[in-house]
Formats: structure tokens, sequence, C-alpha cells
């Protein structure tokens, strides 16, 4: 049965080969058709009142590119081996973000699956792949994507990404897939024709909003909560990461986050595993993973920047930007989640956010790196060494959920830039300037001079992970410090205690003492040493369990900090 929306068409035809088979309108702006002999594998395109062949905007399956014809694809064909698999929840884990084309040299989900037991090792529960969509030519983040509901042929196509979420299953990993809503690709988006996808006047710097509550959104709504389930469902995935949800443009009462979240639910029951819903917003609204029973919409977590944004600071003294704002705010957001909660913020010249320190710290995914923070850089390039391993060992032990940016846990020297291979040449050769144009305001006024074309195959080339890393003494003792934090983390309870209200934080213009429970996660971020309290008001012996450098010393309750080092002490006896 082929099927397809489109409201405003007079007639329809599925063209399979040369031969086009008229559709027949069956209510509420649907069209549908019953061809003998088609099936899995068959190829077809959709015509409307007799224009040009169009693909499927409910494509799965998308061989040939975006402006291909769509192929039918049936997930139950698939056979998995992933049975025994119910899920993993989101409190306690430790997430990896990564891009599938530059993870690996091959850059495909089957070359990924070789390198998954490198992630367990490392102690990885979730891995969160960036977008799978088709895009335009061979590279991109995925954030270019159209034809939704399909998986681009670059990294192997449907099966290919059911191979690996399988194999992640097997080995204990959950999945969480990037997806973006609030808008699509500029080339080879075909939805506009077939309907009001989009909104008539909302947009952002991406692109077109799309039309979640104008006349005809409810089966525009649809078609987005409908790919989120397929996703859950039929790849069997863990949870979604949703994609700038600030740029959604939704004046309904029933906001489509929370209706994503309630059908979450529902399927979640069905399935019987937890599914999870990660938003990514700018807003610091804690309102979006507040239960919908206490009036939020009801989402699992979401990302914080603030957290990023202020260990950023902490450890590299950048203050550009943005990142101005988070002078001195480490304190603050180990114990309160936001640094902005209402208060004033000078980049952008007004006070922003609400409060969030009821909100679990779990809830907020917090990272050191993240696909972003380093591909907004000119350069895309990474924390030096010894700061990153400081900004780990602070979010490693810190109440939030730790997400990791590929490579980072060896300390890579790759980068990771902007890269794209737009087809059509004023999408390509405007690129580099539309990239600059994002970035006005944000202190990186020699973006133009330093910024490697990002059409340039070599610009991709560049940022896929060096694994060879892996064989020099610098790079697996590197990889050492992320192992021994976050088999830490597994082993004290405090550190995955996600109430905020028990984390206390002192601190001096270049230090930090955390208490976490009967545990104190002390830091040094200045060039010279010093001498910190823990804070516990008595002298009996403290022991090191593990520590950064080794001539970090304690005596009683005084630790000794040689230059940029952390040291995590247990209290004896325990408090």
């Amino acid at each position: 049965m082929f099927e397809v929306w489109a409201p405003q068409a007079t007639s329809v035809d599925v063209e399979i080969g040369e031969v086009r088979y008229p559709m027949s309108a069956s209510g509420g702006g649907w069209w549908t058709a019953e061809v003998p002999g088609a099936g899995h594998g068959t190829d077809y395109r959709f015509r409307l009142d007799g224009g040009d062949p169009m693909p499927d905007p409910r494509s799965r399956w998308q061989p040939d590119g975006i402006f291909g014809p769509s192929r039918v694809y049936d997930h139950d064909r698939f056979e998995w081996g992933d049975e025994l698999w119910r899920g993993r929840d989101l409190p306690g884990a430790v997430i990896y973000e990564l891009h599938i084309g530059t993870f690996t040299p091959e850059g495909t989900f089957d070359a990924a699956i070789g390198k998954l037991e490198h992630l367990v090792d490392l102690g990885i529960d979730f891995v969160e792949v960036m977008p799978v969509p088709p895009v335009p030519g061979g590279r991109n983040w995925g954030y270019d994507g159209v034809d939704l509901w399909a998986v681009t042929e670059n990294y192997g196509g449907p099966d290919a990404f059911k191979r690996f979420v399988d194999a992640c299953h097997r080995r204990g990993l959950g999945v969480i897939l990037d997806v973006v809503y609030n808008h699509l690709g500029p080339s080879g988006n075909f939805l506009a024709p077939f309907g009001p996808y989009f909104h008539s006047s909302a947009s952002s710097f991406w692109g077109q909003a799309v039309n979640l509550d104008g006349p005809g959104s409810d089966e525009v709504r649809a078609y987005f909560v409908g790919n989120a389930m397929q996703w859950l469902r039929d790849y069997h995935v863990d949870g979604l990461r949703l994609d700038a949800v600030h740029a959604l443009h939704d004046s309904r009462a029933v906001h489509l986050l929370e209706e994503l979240a309630v059908e979450t639910e529902a399927l979640s029951a069905a399935v019987g595993r937890p599914l999870t819903l990660i938003a990514e917003s700018d807003l610091n609204d804690p309102r979006l993973m507040t239960p919908r029973e206490a009036g939020g919409y009801g989402l699992t977590g979401a990302w914080n920047d603030d957290v990023h944004h202020a260990l950023h600071v902490a450890v590299s003294g950048e203050r550009h930007g943005y990142y101005d704002d988070f002078h001195g705010a480490l304190p603050k957001v180990l114990s309160h989640g936001y640094y902005h909660d209402g208060t004033f913020s000078a980049f952008r010249g007004r006070s922003h956010g609400r409060p969030a320190s009821h909100v679990p710290g779990y809830r907020f995914v917090c990272c050191a790196q993240n696909h972003d923070q380093i591909g907004n850089r000119a350069e895309g390039d990474r924390l030096d060494p010894e700061a990153l391993r400081l900004a780990a060992g602070l979010l490693l032990t810190s109440p939030f959920t730790p997400m990791l940016f590929m490579g980072e846990e060896w300390g890579t020297r790759s980068p990771f830039l902007f890269f794209t291979d737009h087809v059509e040449p004023q999408l390509r050769e405007g690129e580099g300037d539309r990239r600059r144009r994002e970035f006005v305001g944000f202190g990186y006024d020699d973006w133009a001079e330093k910024a490697p074309d990002p059409g340039e195959e070599t610009t991709f080339l560049r940022s896929k992970l060096d694994w060879n890393e892996l064989d020099k003494d610098a790079h697996r003792a590197h990889l050492d410090w992320y192992r021994a934090l976050i088999a830490l983390r597994r082993a004290h309870p405090e550190l995955t205690d996600p109430r905020l209200d028990r984390v206390k934080v002192d601190h001096g213009e270049s230090w930090l003492v955390v208490h976490r429970g009967g545990l104190r996660v002390a830091a040094n971020l200045g060039p010279v040493p010093l001498t910190v309290r823990l804070g516990t008001g008595r002298s009996a012996p403290e022991h090191v369990l593990l520590a950064s450098e080794a001539s970090v010393t304690v005596q009683g309750e005084e630790l000794s900090l040689p230059p940029r080092s952390l040291a995590v002490v247990r209290l004896d006896p325990p408090v």
C-alpha cells in the first residue's frame, strides 16, 4: 500500500519505473494506491497534479540520495539479536557523543561496531549518534537532513543502522539518536509541495520553521511524532536528543514536546523498556524536564550549556563572546544547575533563565566538549589535554549526567571542523560566509581568516579521529585518567547522587573543593601550587582515591595540590 498526505493536490500518481499508477483520495488529504507486485526494494516516486517526480515525504530508504527515488523498506525483514535487552535509564549514566562519518576511517555504522568494545572498556552507558537522515553529498554534520524517516547511505543505510543498534545492545550500550525537528536542510527538501509543512512567517538562522500550530498542522505534527516513534520502535533506539527545541514555533496549549513525551511514555510501556527524551535548549527553562503532573513538558532531561561554559572558562581562561558571562560561575553551576537562573546576561543584554536547583541533577546532560562547542570554533580546536583532564575530573564527579565527545577520552588532537558537501553551487560557495555570519558577536572576528572551506573534502578528512594516537604513551595515560574517573563514579554512590541541595562548593580565585557526601573533589585551576582545606573540621586522616598528579598529598584536612591538578579524597571515617 502506497500512501501520501497531499491535501492541496487534485491528483496524485505513484510512479514505478516508467509506469504511473493513479492514487485515490481517502479523506483528510491522504491518497492511497495498491500496486500489485510492489514490495520491499521497489523504487518509486510521487507526482502531484502531473508535476515533477518527487521522493516520498515519509521515505524509509533513499539509496540514491536526496534527489533519487524512494525505495520501499520493510522493517519486519530485519532479524534482531537484542531480545534480552531491557533498556537503560538515564540516572547514573555516562553518554558518549559521536559522528559516524568521522568516528572511524571508514565512516560507516559497520566500522563503528568495531570500536564499541573501546566504549565498553571506558565505562560508557549510552552512545549518542549525531543525525543520520540523508543529506546533500557525501559528508555533513547531519543537521542539513531531509527525508527525515530514512537513513543516509553514506553510513550504510537502514539495515546498517539497525546492525549498529543491535551490536550496541548486545554489549550493554544504549543508543540515543540526535533528531532535528525545528527545520530541514536547504537542499533536497521536497516537503513544501506536498502540504503546509512550513510556518508561513517564522524562521530561524537555519531555515524556515515547521508548521506546528497553523492550519493543517495536525498532520505536520503527526509527521514528526510518527518519525520519533519510528526510531524508538522500529530501530530499537533507546532515546532521542531533540535539537534546538527553542527554535520550535508552537503556540498550542499542548506543545509538541509534551505530545512527544506522552507518546514516548505510551510506547515505553508497550515495548517494556525505558525510553529517554533529551532536549537541547538555550532557554534555561526547567519546565522542559519538569513532570507533566507538575505542569512541565515531561522530558527526561536537557543539555545544560551553562555547565560547559563555566567549565571551559575555568580551565581555559577564555572570556570572549558568551564565555564572558561565566567567569567565576563554576561553583554556582555545580550546585544549582543553571548559572543564568533569572540573572543578567551581558552577552544577551537582558536577564535570562529561571531557577532549577529543585531539578534532579541527572536531568542535566553536561559536557566539557561537544560537537557544537568544538565545531563552532573556526579551527575546530579542542581543549588542550591538561585543561581537559581538569574539566573531566570536575564533570565526572558532578551530580549531572556527563557526556563525552568522541576522542576526548584519549586527548585526541584531531579537530572537529564544520563540513558540508552541497550539490548546488550557490549553497556550496556561500556556506563559509553563512557560517561566519552565524557567529557575529561571538568573539570570532578572525573566522574568515582561520576557518577552512566547509565544502573542501580535506576539512572533513581532518576531522576524522586518529585511532593510532592510542599507541602513544601520553594518549594512553589520558585514557587511563578517564577510565579511572568513570570507575570511581561507579564505585561511590555520592558521585551519582543527583540531589543538588547536597552539593556544597568551597572556592577561592583559582581553586574549589566540592563536597559530595563523604568525598571531596579538590581542584587547583591556577599555575602555582596551593594548599586547600577539605572543610571537615577535624584532623582525622583522609585518603586520596584519585589524583591527576602524583605529587598530591593530604595531611589531616589539608590537601596540597600542584598547579592545574585535581584530586578526589575520601574522608576517614566517612561522614
